[in-house]
């Protein structure tokens, strides 16, 4: 294995690759008042769903310690690469880079490259992958890491909530209404802009919001023939494929991948969230 591949539990994994052992996941820690889970293979969403439903407390996250990556990059691997949380949401990624400076320092110099993904989710889903593709085409590190930049550069990141509870309680949410969205049924569209939340627009309920959002993306990415379409929901898969069938009915991406969402992205997406990136 010439290469390997490390991601947070925030990013989402196809389930062909939950097996690939070129991929291995350093997982956040969720808690709720007292109580605490890894996010990791036995997360259970449905509980976690009830438990944020059922608590006066809000839910939180913990990043990854440096130690942890620091583990993540000691194997055979020649070229180790890192797909973080944006940083500006999360200290996932100063961990990762603290973790190559404590690898380093203890075994010595190795091909590390962390990629602050500037997004969540789907869209660091989409920065692994993209990663393996160009592994796989035999690139070098230094082309690789040229490459991954300029991609992640060109990702575009929606999303709609039924609430936007877990963000304003964390602090996450700087640049939307939320008060406003929460108490008038107001759904935003929120977009990433550099690693930043922003609201883009809003509809009056889940579906006309969800409507305005495949309109705007279709407006919006012209050269979706030679993007993936990834859909990612929290507990609502129907609710996906809707979003799916109104993009892919005006436009025509290489490929589409829905998966239901971690145990990060459910905490702050919640219950019904969807987010889509291309």
């Amino acid at each position: 294995m010439s290469y390997k591949i490390v991601v947070d539990s925030c990013c989402e994994i196809p389930d062909e690759l939950k097996n690939d052992e070129r991929i291995e996941i350093v997982p956040l820690t969720l808690s709720i008042g007292d109580y605490e889970v890894i996010d990791d293979a036995d997360f259970d969403q449905k509980d976690f769903l009830h438990r944020v439903a059922t608590s006066d407390e809000p839910a939180r996250s913990a990043c990854p310690s440096p130690e942890a990556y620091m583990k993540a990059y000691e194997t055979d691997a020649d070229r180790v690469y890192v797909v973080t949380l944006s940083s500006h949401l999360s200290g996932s990624y100063n961990s990762a880079m603290v973790g190559e400076d404590m690898y380093k320092e203890a075994h010595g110099d190795k091909d590390i490259y962390v990629v602050d993904s500037e997004t969540a989710s789907g869209g660091e889903t989409q920065i692994a992958l993209k990663l393996m593709e160009y592994e796989e085409k035999g690139l070098s590190f230094k082309e690789v890491v040229a490459k991954i930049q300029e991609f992640r550069d060109k990702l575009h990141t929606y999303f709609v909530l039924n609430t936007l509870d877990s963000f304003i309680k964390n602090g996450r949410i700087g640049h939307v209404k939320g008060l406003v969205a929460s108490t008038l049924n107001i759904k935003p569209l929120l977009i990433g802009v550099k690693g930043m939340i922003e609201q883009r627009a809003q509809g009056i309920g889940m579906k006309k919001a969800l409507a305005k959002m495949c309109e705007i993306i279709i407006s919006e990415v012209k050269d979706c023939e030679e993007r993936t379409l990834v859909i990612t929901h929290c507990n609502c898969l129907e609710r996906a494929e809707k979003v799916r069938d109104m993009i892919l009915e005006k436009s025509k991406y290489a490929k589409c991948i829905i998966m239901d969402m971690r145990g990060v992205s459910t905490l702050y997406a919640c219950d019904g969230g969807v987010i889509v990136t291309m």
